[in-house]
């Protein structure tokens, strides 16, 4: 039966040195271990009983310093329960977003005349805000990354507030120096890159310049290609649309003429700003003297130190990205109770129409956050619409927001993992839609090289796209996406990009780069003790002589360790691996050639499961060593992974049934769904769940999770092991088939009834996955994930 589970895989060069190096590392560290016997660590190993020692060794690491990987500083947490402790923290004390102040927004507010009458500005203390950072060459912005628009237009704004007030000018000298010496850099950016609003806004700061007398380049050429850009973009405003409805026009309402304030006001969001723009509110005060807007920017530069961030709030966006960092940093586990709370928070202010990135400007949604919302939360188990179709263009494209200059790809990302992920049946055909327009989108810009975004700066996003599109959720493991993010989350060093560039500093912050990098290197040095162990009984059982090699034990163990990851579940990994072993070994001697073999085999299998284990040591003699090395690895199996008679006769059953499966079929690979349900039911009964899985037993909906589990995993090895015989008509037919049952999988584990554990369905889906992972992925990037996932040591 060469199944995705039983069938041999070859190991290349790389990863067969990896396993012997890593091998002989981990013999020489635990002989170095204090107060370890290696007399008894070897017996341990050698009896089969690795779990105790990895979880004790795993919870001593988690307590150690973590040094060595980045310089520590005063007052940094030290080890992993205080950087849990810190993050915690920060999470439970999250408002309204913590994000940079923007210079642009608090010169905006610095304009705005004292409203009684008096002369000098209604906020004096963002005249102080501005004053204290200016950067050493004269201009205003982000200090570490240089984009020209977000310098020019945070100094210029900056200088014009100065100038207005006759104040500091030492300072509106040099920035004017700054901005001569820099305006002909406006055509080296990245188009990509343009700051929202910026060919509305720079312009209409350009002409307030002119009016109280500023010195500046007007006739750089640069200058002239914004305000082609703005005329542009003035014809397509449709300004009976600005006033009636909320769009994301009032964004920028300081860059717009012509207005009309009391129909705006209309449009006023319920804390008093307009579309929670810092800046658009201070433009609307200075017009109007609005007391709502005054007492929305007054809470805003009390919260900032006298300054104003480019938005506020941003608090859907926030929690919502900041739960989708964590599960792809694999550290959610730590902060339950944060991300249901952050959920919860969201699925208050959620609407059929979709959500915008703060509950204040819901009326006017977009597709990221509406898409990173489906998602997160259909998967925790909220019953929500898709909410997709008002962001489809009537020529079929998909949109952020109507209107928009140009596309993102990371929004379009969210889109499609929002359709990949978490479309159920009975969906909208739209979600279909949107997966392949935004699949379609996303190749060509990758093909282009083009993946720059017109929302974030990120070194790491072109990778973390291209896995992303290579690995679709059905054949996307957790422990491989999260040694992949490793390597692509930015943390501290990633830019957003508003009216400037600012930084959301909850969830992109190096302290949760840091945690998850040590929780993911103890979690490589559980897995390689783990494998010494399984490689010891392995070896002891002789088990290479049925044609399991090393290299598909160490597979086997791979996909239980990329799933289930948690220190405390070694023997559901363990239980997951040996099992995966020995039905290999049984099906190959299945499909022997030696008749005799064959049925002598099966007659000790049988009488091993039926006399309670005790088979093998009345008649050791009656088996030949090849036999006996079989049956013990199986009895070893039940007796140290099912301990008590209720666990090992549940897991004698499901050995039974497998058996029963493989010889009424011939050894076809049909079979395979038969042992995707033994490797469920293994991994439940390790886990001392078997007393709940019997109970499940009676449940419709877990019947349900056992027909797609089985269904799935013999289409997907049925597709493989008839590749070179099927149509590419077939195989695409196939593949839809298995894409449709995936939904129906997605949604009876995230969306069924409580009587079943999350963990238990988590379980049906792990398995499923591994399958679809197995099938995808061709045999050396398999090696290369292993290779990365268990010996290759974060950096």
């Amino acid at each position: 039966m060469q199944g995705l589970f039983t069938a041999p895989a070859a190991a290349s060069p790389v990863t067969a040195a990896l396993l012997r190096r890593w091998t002989a590392g981990t013999q020489q560290v635990q002989h170095a271990l204090p107060g370890r016997a290696p007399l008894w660590r070897r017996q341990r190993f050698h009896q089969g009983f690795i779990v105790e020692a990895v979880q004790s060794e795993a919870h001593a690491e988690a307590h150690k310093p973590v040094v060595g990987k980045t310089q520590q500083h005063k007052g940094e947490p030290r080890n992993i329960d205080e950087m849990i402790g810190s993050i915690r923290a920060s999470l439970r004390s999250a408002a309204g977003g913590d994000l940079d102040i923007s210079l642009y927004d608090t010169a905006w507010i610095a304009l705005v005349r004292k409203l009684d009458g008096g002369e000098g500005p209604e906020f004096p203390s963002c005249i102080d805000c501005i004053a204290r950072n200016q950067l050493p060459d004269g201009s205003w912005g982000d200090e570490a990354f240089f984009v020209a628009q977000d310098r020019l237009i945070n100094t210029l704004a900056c200088i014009i507030a100065l100038k207005t007030w006759n104040v500091h000018s030492d300072k509106c000298n040099r920035g004017l120096s700054f901005l001569h010496e820099n305006m002909k850099r406006l055509r080296d950016d990245d188009e990509n890159w343009m700051m929202v609003g910026f060919e509305m806004t720079f312009p209409t700061l350009i002409e307030m310049a002119k009016d109280i007398g500023l010195d500046l380049p007007y006739d750089e050429p640069a200058l002239q290609d914004i305000y082609a850009k703005r005329d542009l973009k003035l014809a397509k405003i449709p300004i009976d649309v600005l006033h009636s409805v909320p769009t994301s026009l009032l964004f920028s309402l300081e860059g717009i003429p012509g207005l009309d304030w009391d129909r705006l006001f209309k449009l006023q969001a319920p804390d008093g700003s307009f579309c929670a723009a810092p800046a658009a509110t201070a433009y609307a005060l200075m017009q109007t003297g609005d007391k709502k807007c005054h007492e929305y920017l007054t809470d805003v530069i009390d919260k900032f130190n006298g300054g104003a961030p480019f938005i506020y709030p941003v608090e859907l966006f926030e929690r919502l990205w900041v739960v989708d960092r964590l599960d792809r940093l694999g550290i959610s586990s730590y902060f339950r109770s944060e991300i249901n709370s952050f959920l919860d928070y969201v699925y208050r202010h959620w609407s059929d129409e979709g959500i915008g990135f703060s509950w204040v400007v819901n009326s006017v949604p977009d597709v990221d956050d509406t898409a990173m919302a489906i998602r997160l939360l259909r998967q925790h188990g909220y019953h929500i619409s898709t909410a997709i179709k008002r962001f489809k263009t009537k020529d079929g494209e998909f949109v952020v927001y109507p209107g928009q200059s140009s596309q993102s790809p990371t929004a379009m990302y969210n889109l499609y993992r929002a359709a990949d992920q978490a479309a159920f049946p009975g969906d909208d055909g739209v979600v279909q839609r949107a997966k392949a327009y935004s699949y379609a989108f996303l190749q060509e810009r990758r093909a282009a090289g083009n993946l720059n975004d017109k929302w974030i700066i990120c070194s790491g996003l072109p990778s973390e796209l291209a896995y992303g599109l290579d690995f679709p959720w059905k054949a996307n493991l957790p422990r491989v996406q999260t040694r992949m993010y490793l390597e692509q989350y930015g943390g501290g060093e990633n830019l957003w990009i508003g009216k400037n560039l600012y930084r959301m500093h909850l969830f992109n912050n190096d302290l949760f780069l840091k945690l998850a990098k040590a929780d993911f290197s103890n979690f490589q040095r559980q897995c390689r003790l783990e494998w010494q162990g399984l490689e010891s009984w392995f070896e002891k059982n002789n088990l290479e002589m049925y044609g399991v090699t090393p290299s598909s034990a160490m597979r086997a163990y791979f996909l239980a360790a990329a799933n289930i990851f948690e220190p405390d579940r070694a023997a559901e990994r363990l239980g997951w691996a040996r099992t995966a072993v020995i039905a290999q070994a049984i099906s190959s001697c299945f499909l022997s050639s030696n008749a005799s073999v064959t049925e002598s085999m099966m007659e000790g299998l049988n009488a091993e499961l039926t006399s309670d284990g005790r088979n093998l040591t009345r008649r050791g003699g009656k088996y030949s060593t090849m036999e006996t090395g079989l049956l013990n690895a199986l009895n070893e199996l039940i007796n140290l992974f099912a301990p008590g008679k209720d666990a090992s006769n549940n897991l004698r059953e499901a050995w039974k049934t497998w058996l029963t499966e493989l010889t009424s079929n011939g050894g076809h690979e049909s079979c395979e769904g038969s042992t995707a349900l033994l490797l469920v039911r293994t991994v439940e009964i390790c886990s001392g769940r078997h007393c709940s899985a019997n109970q499940n037993l009676k449940l419709s909906e877990y019947s349900q999770l056992e027909k797609l589990t089985s269904s799935i995993c013999s289409k997907v090895c049925s597709r493989i092991l008839s590749h070179n015989g099927t149509t590419k008509e077939n195989t695409e037919n196939l593949e839809q088939r298995v894409d449709q049952e995936m939904q129906e999988l997605a949604q009876c584990v995230y969306q069924t009834c409580d009587a079943i554990s999350r963990v238990t369905k988590q379980t049906f889906l792990h398995v499923t996955k591994s399958y679809c992972y197995v099938a995808h992925a061709s045999s050396e990037t398999i090696d290369s994930h292993i290779s990365k996932v268990i010996f290759e040591d974060v950096l």
